[in-house]
């Protein structure tokens, strides 16, 4: 069974499958196509985190496809420039590339097919084209005059005939084809095992070919969101220095289930926080469809978000394991009351006092009307009102019938977020966004280090072993939508497509992961399908309510197996018709 945000994907993943791969390889094949097809929601040159365990092993493991800040990237190099906040887009907001070391080593790893099979899909609609994806050229439409002013080689690529593209219009990127082409060429000429020829392709990715040309381009200036031209700071030994790599999960219980995700590098354990917290209470009172339901997760996700804020990144020491306590979740449900908060409070776990960036003292307040039509270099982070979206990112999740499972969250490297390396296809990311320009916070932009990324797969265990894999879309919104769907699930007891159409909301009283850090207080956004009567009352307790449009909110995908009868299951969001699932 395949989840995925795009039905090429879908699809390509299907065929691995049928032709005797794993889910593994159907990952694999299937994010490599969503680079290709999606190119405004994730690329070659973002980031990927994963979960997955295998039908021998059913312990999850986290795959980290999170590129580091490079070398050169500290906060008096960014001072200097004149920045208060790390840029969102352009050369200076680039990580080291991390997705595509990360599915090549999963492969290696843990698929069964070579890499010619699994990277044959995506050659082949990057070099005899693709529909193109309508919210993919409203992008461009939207950014056409940066490329046409400021990245030439952007506009080359994006704009033939100097014009932006049609919706479903044939699309071709022989570029991307060509590299993907070479690394498969240079895995054949490596000869030897499997796992070698990969190696080597791995090899040609992180010090060969594509690092000399990700560097060589990096020292060209370009325009950035900051409206200034300036290099960027990826070297070659930036790109040979940092290599995907295995990691232990987060996990947290909930109602007879553990859930498992990745460390707090990511956001992931505020959705276990969240969970904790609601632990607490009664089924009756967890119904999200209901006033009381709706406004004890809101509340619940508040308080765990603002520990996300204080305390989680990969620059300083986390305590995962006393904000995961038990003690902890019952001092931060007391603070739960009936009317709606619209205060920052992290908790102070173990005593520590916690410690928010000053920037979050200047944080700007927003109308969420006004997200959608923000600057569309930024990408993925936020939804408006109306379900508006000025960029996003992917989720997959694939199970195969012998019981191997994945949730994955590929994103970054959007067409918008950096100027395009002409002999390669692709762009670089812009998620060192996510660092403050502060020292000694969790999440300080420090060379090396991850950025604290919202991006989040999720796996789900039953007496030890694995029975659901999902994931969403959606930055600082993605485990805000999974704990809904987890909630109509594991309590609710609807399957997985009854629980993923549910009517859903969101918070935005928070501060946003992505510049320039904007945030509602008390902010809250529902599809008009909640019903008047929950609006009213979430409204009459103090929840700045915005109305959006009925199938709006969400983009989730979900796969499951029941270990007892194999049975395998899976869904996929219908909002913007641009989830899809398949299995046979």
């Amino acid at each position: 069974m395949v989840s995925s945000t795009h039905w090429l994907a879908s699809q390509s993943g299907m065929a691995e499958l049928e032709a005797g791969g794993n889910a593994f390889d159907a990952a694999v094949a299937a994010a490599f196509v969503l680079h290709v097809v999606e190119p405004h929601l994730n690329g070659p040159g973002g980031e990927v985190p994963a979960i997955f365990a295998r039908s021998d092993d059913p312990r999850p493991v986290v795959l980290c496809g999170q590129g580091v800040a490079p070398g050169g990237a500290t906060v008096d190099h960014y001072r200097g420039l004149g920045f208060d906040l790390a840029p969102g887009a352009g050369p200076l907001a680039a990580t080291v590339p991390g997705a595509v070391d990360a599915w090549l080593l999963l492969l290696r790893d843990h698929g069964a097919r070579s890499l010619a099979d699994v990277l044959g899909y995506a050659v082949d609609y990057a070099r005899h084209g693709h529909p193109l994806a309508p919210r993919a050229a409203d992008v461009i439409r939207g950014v056409a005059e940066l490329f046409t002013e400021h990245w030439p080689t952007s506009a080359a690529l994006w704009l033939p005939c100097g014009v932006p593209p049609v919706p479903h219009e044939m699309f071709r990127n022989p570029a991307l084809a060509g590299t993907l082409e070479r690394l498969v060429a240079t895995a054949e000429a490596a000869g030897g095992s499997r796992e070698a020829r990969i190696d080597a392709a791995r090899e040609a990715w992180r010090a060969g070919f594509v690092a000399e040309a990700v560097a060589r381009f990096q020292r060209i200036p370009h325009r950035g969101s900051s409206g200034r031209a300036h290099p960027g700071l990826i070297t070659i030994a930036d790109m040979a220095g940092w290599q995907a790599g295995y990691e232990q999960p987060t996990l947290g219980g909930f109602r007879g289930h553990t859930v498992a995700k990745t460390g707090p590098w990511g956001q992931g354990p505020a959705l276990l926080q969240t969970l904790a917290i609601l632990d607490g209470h009664d089924d009756a009172l967890l119904d999200p469809g209901s006033a009381d339901g709706a406004h004890l997760a809101v509340e619940a996700l508040k308080l765990a978000f603002a520990d996300r804020e204080a305390w989680y990144g990969d620059s300083a020491e986390v305590p995962t394991a006393a904000l995961l306590s038990a003690e902890y979740a019952a001092e931060r449900r007391a603070l739960i009351g009936d009317r709606a908060s619209a205060r920052l409070r992290p908790g102070s776990p173990g005593g520590r006092e916690p410690r928010l960036a000053a920037a979050l003292s200047r944080a700007i307040s927003v109308d969420q009307t006004a997200v959608g039509r923000a600057d569309p270099t930024l990408g993925e982070p936020a939804v408006s009102r109306h379900g508006e979206r000025r960029g996003d990112t992917c989720h997959l999740d694939v199970v195969d019938r012998w019981g191997n499972i994945i949730s994955a969250t590929p994103s970054g490297g959007w067409l918008q977020s950096s100027p395009t390396i002409p002999e390669l296809g692709f762009c670089l990311g812009s998620r060192a966004q996510m660092f403050w320009l502060e020292p000694g916070l969790p999440a300080s932009l420090v060379p090396g280090a991850r950025p604290r990324t919202t991006l989040t797969p999720t796996l789900v265990l039953r007496d030890g072993m694995p029975v659901l894999a999902c994931g969403s879309p959606g930055g600082d919104q993605q485990d805000q939508w999974q704990l809904l769907f987890l909630l109509r699930h594991l309590v609710g007891g609807l399957d997985l497509q009854a629980a993923i159409d549910a009517p859903n909301f969101h918070t935005t009283s928070l501060p946003s992961s992505f510049y320039p850090r904007k945030t509602e207080p008390a902010g809250l956004v529902v599809e008009d399908r909640l019903g008047a009567d929950v609006i009213t009352e979430l409204t009459r307790r103090g929840h700045r309510v915005h109305v959006s449009d009925s199938w709006s909110l969400g983009r989730m995908c979900a796969v499951a197996r029941d270990p007892e009868t194999g049975a395998l299951s899976a869904a996929a969001n219908p909002r913007g018709m641009q989830g899809y699932a398949c299995g046979r």
